[in-house]
């Protein structure tokens, strides 16, 4: 008999949270029976699931794109991270007590990494775009920013920087923090995203549609940050209609003990955790869009360098438009019937050779009708076009062939944490990947009648990731649902490309804003 782990008490928490006890079930037999790892075949590489295209081609994708019907795009950009991440190295040095040039100099000379790279962050220190916000507000109180570099006293300058009695820069969403300079003022990755999406997602009409994932304590400053930063750049027919969404509560996770129960804090009541990014699968399912890019907000570089970044945008989204017309149209020749051998062979090599999805060795090839279902089915589902570049050692996701439980093969996103790296041979694989997951993707969300999928239907529920965290000085472990890119999508049709290093400009850490891609050119 199944033990009920949940109390009544617990059952009203739910409520007021919009999570059924059913799913909070689910998600406890997930802790007690693990995650399944992901089975990988091989990478991903060019010639073999990737796209390599020449100029020529590239030039026939980026016109195709800007033949849509005017409407049918907007732009889904991920933008809840927290700048915590990013000054992580600063605020390891905040409890350190008085941080002096000479001393830091010495230990950098040491080979301590974390010296060094405060090092470098304090010589570059006047090149960061938010450099004159914290010289106004360190003047405000009375303390001249640079005489504090030129003594070479640097405990103050971080405190400005990151306490809240300053520019709080630690507790922002990092889409807030100034990454760019301009003749007419910094700019924000909130900003840059914006006027990327003037020139990719603009319609005929002149409108923009924009969506942002937002931190729910920062929503109303997000908001007015954007109302003032779209004056700058509505103009000559320009209208953003913007819209922001932020993470459900009801996508929390339950967290347990070590013996994985139900994890309960001190007033009795059930620990919940966020859902990790794999949660806003939810936000865009609620959108109903039609053509949707997707894009992390720290991606972005200055105007001067947008070019290839807006022409490979292009270009996914005339590849998205290509697929999406004749998966669409082949869809349409399956719901009317069986067709002939000769139409069912044509599609079949289509499903098998573009779109990369090999049926599983259990399907009957001498039957026409399961043939039929097994095409029907992998034409009917979302499609994504995803940018891939050249592996430079960034940490994160790439392109795999993958074998699911039935045999089959499919293109998937992987995450280092869903590979069993203790057998060698799923190491190797994993090692020998030629490129890298930037998250840029093109996505068609709408089937062949025009109507939109619901995108829960398409993840993978067991592309979980479990992982060990503290409370109340008690361990716990959590779960982090199947990732929006990778296991969230893990049955939408899928279409890797390469494209140029350039379009990948992300600000992981705060030193990233040295690179010359983000300075004046």
């Amino acid at each position: 008999m199944k033990e009920n782990l949940l109390t009544e008490s617990d059952v009203k928490q739910l409520e007021s949270l919009g999570i059924s006890p059913e799913a909070v079930e689910g998600q406890i037999e997930t802790f007690q029976r693990g995650f399944k790892a992901t089975r990988l075949v091989r990478p991903a590489t060019v010639g073999d699931g990737i796209l390599g295209l020449s100029g020529e081609e590239s030039a026939r994708l980026s016109s195709t794109w800007s033949e849509i019907p005017r409407g049918r795009a907007m732009k889904f950009v991920p933008a809840s991270g927290a700048a915590s991440r990013m000054f992580k190295m600063l605020l390891s040095f905040k409890s350190e007590g008085p941080l002096r040039r000479d001393e830091i100099e010495r230990r950098a000379a040491q080979k301590d990494g974390e010296y060094s790279d405060l090092l470098r962050f304090m010589d570059g220190i006047r090149k960061f775009a938010f450099f004159e916000d914290l010289e106004t507000v360190m003047a405000r109180h009375g303390i001249d920013a640079d005489e504090k570099i030129r003594h070479g006293h640097f405990e103050e300058i971080l405190g400005f920087l990151l306490n809240p009695e300053g520019l709080g820069a630690a507790s922002l969403p990092k889409g807030l923090i100034p990454f760019h300079r301009y003749k007419d003022g910094n700019r924000t990755p909130f900003e840059e995203q914006l006027v990327d999406a003037i020139h990719t997602v603009r319609d005929g009409e002149g409108r923009v549609r924009v969506h942002f994932t937002v931190p729910e304590e920062h929503r109303e400053a997000i908001r007015m940050h954007l109302e003032s930063v779209r004056k700058k750049h509505e103009k000559a027919g320009t209208e953003f209609l913007l819209d922001l969404s932020v993470q459900k509560h009801s996508t929390d996770t339950v967290a347990v003990d070590m013996g994985n129960r139900p994890f309960r804090d001190k007033q009795g009541k059930l620990v919940f955790r966020p859902g990790g990014h794999g949660a806003l699968l939810e936000n865009l399912n609620d959108l109903h869009g039609d053509i949707v890019f997707i894009k992390n907000i720290d991606n972005v570089v200055p105007y001067e360098l947008k070019g290839p970044v807006i022409q490979y945008k292009r270009v996914l989204g005339g590849l998205l438009v290509r697929t999406e017309k004749a998966v669409h149209a082949y869809a349409r020749e399956l719901q009317r019937g069986i067709p002939g051998d000769a139409l069912l062979a044509e599609i079949e090599s289509f499903v098998i050779d573009t779109l990369g999805h090999r049926p599983p060795p259990s399907l009957d090839r001498d039957s026409r009708q399961a043939r039929h279902g097994f095409l029907l089915s992998s034409l009917n589902r979302p499609i994504r076009v995803c940018g891939m570049v050249r592996n430079q050692g960034e940490p994160g996701g790439g392109p795999f062939w993958v074998q699911g439980e039935d045999g089959a093969l499919s293109l998937q996103i992987v995450e280092s944490s869903q590979v069993n790296m203790g057998l060698e041979e799923q190491e190797q694989i994993w090692k020998s990947s030629t490129h890298f997951n930037p998250v840029d993707l093109a996505c068609s969300l709408r089937d062949f009648e025009g109507k939109p999928f619901h995108l829960p239907d398409y993840r993978d529920p067991d592309t979980v990731f479990i992982s060990r965290k503290s409370k109340d000085g008690r361990e716990l472990k959590a779960l982090e649902l199947p990732g929006l890119w990778n296991g969230g999508m893990a049955y939408w049709t899928t279409l890797f490309v390469e494209v140029p290093i350039e379009t990948f400009n992300p600000v992981k850490t705060v030193l990233d804003l040295l690179r010359s891609q983000h300075q004046p050119g």
